[in-house]
């Protein structure tokens, strides 16, 4: 019994990219090592108790003392491990990582909240990329732009974009009718509309999409070690090849430290919309 050819399919399909789009591939290659490089020398070149009272404070201001207190005890844990340039890596990948995924996202779930048809089409789209295992993103990342950082930021953007499309449509979309209503009666243009009563009144919804954005993009620069991300993931790595479980630990305490410290100034953030 012959079986569908699918994988030969893909392959097939992922060489035809490779081979007709290899300027778009240089040109995001070039503009995410640069993204990447700029923001890693920035980090590297301010002395560490600097960022760790510019994280704290900002912690203070957004979620409480008590929050910036510990956000300072967290990093001063992570940098008495002797893990502070691998969570400045980290840090910078997430962080492009998340920008782009979030400048592609909510153009894409604006559309998808203005245009049902749109919407009905990239619904199952969003919920086979939200259910595909995090390690098959890594595969096309390879042949598109090799090992090293900027296939780590390629796989992340895939795997974490999903939330910020799919809460900014149903943020929108889940806005109550009588104030759609009412703007129309006022005579607002689409995007007067869109401007000044959608997007404002779906602000917690969108926040809340970029916050999954961000730990999904955290989890994935982790994951993303394997095809020469570097970072806390790298570290990670070595430490399961060379069976060094207290380096493998402290790692995994660094990456939880910076995951609370993301998602509880995003998550407040988002409460004080």
């Amino acid at each position: 019994m012959n079986s569908i050819p699918l994988g030969r399919w893909i392959e097939g399909g992922i060489d035809f990219l490779t081979i007709n789009f290899a300027g778009a591939t240089r040109a995001f290659s070039g503009f995410v090592d640069i993204l990447i490089s700029y923001m890693i020398d920035f980090l590297e070149f301010l002395p560490f108790w600097v960022i760790i009272l510019l994280v704290g404070f900002l912690s203070w201001k957004v979620i409480s003392l008590k929050g910036g207190i510990l956000s300072i005890l967290g990093l001063l844990l992570i940098w008495s491990f002797g893990l502070w340039e691998p969570t400045v890596s980290t840090f910078a990948l997430v962080v492009a990582s998340t920008f782009i995924a979030i400048v592609l996202g909510l153009p894409l779930g604006i559309i998808a909240a203005l245009n049902d048809r749109f919407y009905r089409l990239i619904t199952p789209v969003l919920d086979f990329m939200q259910t595909m295992p995090a390690f098959v993103y890594l595969i096309p990342a390879i042949p598109f732009f090799g090992l090293g950082k900027v296939a780590a930021v390629f796989a992340t953007v895939i795997f974490s974009i999903p939330p910020s499309i799919r809460f900014t449509a149903l943020g929108i979309r889940q806005l109550p009718e009588d104030l759609i209503e009412a703007a129309d009666a006022f005579g607002s243009t689409t995007m007067q509309k869109l401007l000044k009563v959608q997007l404002p009144l779906a602000a917690p919804t969108i926040l809340g999409g970029i916050n999954q954005t961000i730990m999904l993009a955290l989890s994935m620069v982790v994951i993303a070690a394997m095809i020469g991300a570097g970072g806390l993931g790298g570290v990670v790595w070595r430490a399961i090849q060379r069976l060094e479980m207290g380096m493998g630990f402290e790692a995994g305490i660094a990456i939880v430290i910076l995951a609370m410290i993301f998602d509880r100034l995003t998550q407040n953030i988002v409460g004080k919309k």
